[in-house]
């Protein structure tokens, strides 16, 4: 198919029906109308959109708002690349912006509108993913809609945060969680799944026995994460693999909702799993387990690529933080035995000038 002559916007001609005019996109059998006024923030979206062979809906938002710039990324390839899970969280981020500025001109926004809308939330975290999600928008308008203006989340003042994140369980944590539910209960098997597996609450909720697989006489657990797709293959831990030979055989989920077979959704597993530490007086979470699993790879040795294994992340830059860790514990353990060996060289001294 020959390129049309049109520089700007190659595979776009003008149609004149009645005395209005269209803007008709055509390439390789593909075909759509596109709207606004032609090189217009919404003529250009669609036009990104049919390079794709991509119909954007039609937008109910007023064009060149916030809600209407919202609109725009959900359609765009960059949101529909993202795995499910991060759609749904990132949906649920960028529809409460949309319902608490979605009709404000994204264009003429300030870094004291981003900051307001930032105060709405309660707790640094929250407020941090404000801003972040705003300069993804205005990231995506100026590359995909040729934007020109400024982006005032980029200067919005960051809150600070706690830095050590999530708790990471201790052992006696976990031991007194055991002690509490017992490592056969429902509760005592979600404990050891996390810890010895790495799952994050999303894969625990779908865990079964689909994942279970046999090699050279040894089982394993393989899956997917949902949220990077990355695979985890990991063997069964003498203690995991002795809790799940005690579910019923015709138990498909490992961790089935109460008095189901069917599996949780992601928040109210995290809400019975909560209630379950705080039965057994623990502060913890799902994912301070995924980081004790860690933490005990990196204290037995475990290198950044076999915990990044075992996380199922793509690279070392979080494993990074566990080693890290590691590494200062033991060399503190080893600066302290040199103190020990000098304190004793002292008194053996002190006992021969005697």
């Amino acid at each position: 198919m020959r390129r049309p002559k049109n520089k700007k916007y190659p595979w776009v001609r003008k149609n004149i029906v009645k005395g209005r005019i269209y803007w008709r996109f055509e390439k390789n059998g593909f075909r759509c109308n596109l709207p606004g006024p032609y090189g217009s923030l919404e003529f250009d979206a669609a036009y990104e959109a049919a390079l794709e062979h991509v119909k954007l809906p039609r937008s109910k938002a007023k064009s060149d708002t916030i809600g209407w710039l919202i609109e725009q990324l959900y359609g765009s390839l960059r949101f529909r690349g993202h795995s499910p899970t991060r759609k749904s969280t990132l949906r649920g981020q960028l529809d409460w912006i949309k319902l608490e500025a979605g009709d404000l001109p994204f264009a003429r926004m300030e870094v004291e509108h981003v900051e307001a809308l930032m105060a709405k939330k309660e707790g640094p975290a929250a407020a941090n993913t404000v801003k972040k999600n705003l300069s993804m928008l205005y990231n995506f308008a100026a590359k995909k809609l040729r934007y020109k203006g400024h982006n005032p989340a980029r200067d919005a003042e960051k809150m600070k945060e706690n830095t050590k994140g999530y708790h990471t369980w201790t052992e006696s944590e976990i031991q007194r969680f055991l002690s509490y539910h017992g490592p056969r209960s429902k509760a005592g098997l979600a404990l050891l799944l996390a810890l010895n597996t790495g799952m994050a609450r999303q894969d625990l909720c779908g865990s079964g026995r689909h994942m279970l697989r046999m090699r050279d006489g040894k089982q394993r657990i393989v899956y997917a994460r949902s949220k990077t797709g990355v695979e985890a293959d990991l063997p069964l831990l003498p203690e995991l693999e002795d809790a799940l030979k005690h579910i019923p055989i015709d138990q498909h989920y490992f961790l089935p909702k109460e008095g189901s077979q069917e599996p949780y959704v992601v928040e109210s597993f995290g809400n019975w799993f909560r209630d379950k530490c705080v039965q057994a007086g623990v502060p913890g979470s799902i994912h301070g387990l995924r980081k004790a699993g860690a933490a005990r790879l990196a204290l037995a040795g475990a290198t950044e690529n076999e915990i990044a294994a075992f996380l199922a992340h793509t690279d070392t830059s979080q494993a990074s933080t566990y080693t890290k860790a590691a590494n200062r514990s033991k060399l503190a353990d080893s600066g302290f035995a040199r103190l020990k060996n000098l304190s004793n060289s002292s008194e053996l001294l002190d006992s021969e000038k005697d």
